[in-house]
């Protein structure tokens, strides 16, 4: 995971990418098929430490992956950046081609139509991204609502854990409150900012 973030901070294009990413999928199948052997063993019946332990592995796994889905979506923005630069250089040497009469009319049609299938396939890419990010949210949602499942139970065992989880629900309601005035105010903001001009 080191060796990719370093190549995605680093280079857009490289030969390597496409294996190390390969290699990274193929350990987080690996640890998930762990962690699934784990979740087996402990559901038959393993002690409460081992149920810990795989609450963490879980845990690790998800961070992974979300680094993972994280730097891979980053590699591939700066790509479909690289891209369309490249391709706005096409478009623009194409254009002076016509404007000094040395290209032909359908060779600007031919390199307008592959410019066009480029930026689909760029449009596809942002499409899967958002369906990775969605899953990712979607994973994250039910890691929370088990949390909030396991912490009502020890609040119900503990009366001084409800205590505590009650005063941080009341701080969670207060910083959501404050957090949506601040939000509707900078959008305010912006739009008295977009209509003055």
């Amino acid at each position: 995971m080191h060796m990719y973030r370093k190549l995605v901070s680093t280079k857009v294009d490289d030969g390597n990418d496409g294996n190390l990413g390969s290699n990274i999928e193929q350990l987080l199948k690996r640890l998930h098929q762990v962690i699934s052997q784990m979740q087996a063993w402990v559901s038959s019946g393993g002690s409460e430490i081992f149920s810990h332990t795989l609450t963490r592995h879980q845990e690790i796994h998800h961070d992974l992956t979300q680094e993972f889905n994280r730097l891979r979506s980053s590699l591939r923005a700066k790509r479909e950046h690289a891209s369309l630069l490249e391709d706005f250089r096409e478009f623009d040497r194409a254009r002076s081609d016509i404007e000094e009469g040395r290209g032909s009319h359908e060779q600007s049609l031919l390199k307008e139509r592959a410019t066009l299938m480029r930026n689909t396939g760029q449009m596809d890419g942002v499409i899967s991204q958002a369906q990775e990010t969605l899953g990712s949210l979607v994973f994250q949602r039910s890691t929370f609502r088990g949390v909030n499942s396991k912490l009502s139970n020890v609040s119900s065992r503990l009366p001084t854990v409800n205590s505590i989880i009650s005063a941080i629900n009341k701080k969670k309601s207060m910083d959501t409150i404050i957090l949506s005035l601040v939000a509707s105010v900078c959008t305010f903001l912006i739009l008295i900012y977009w209509l003055t001009k």
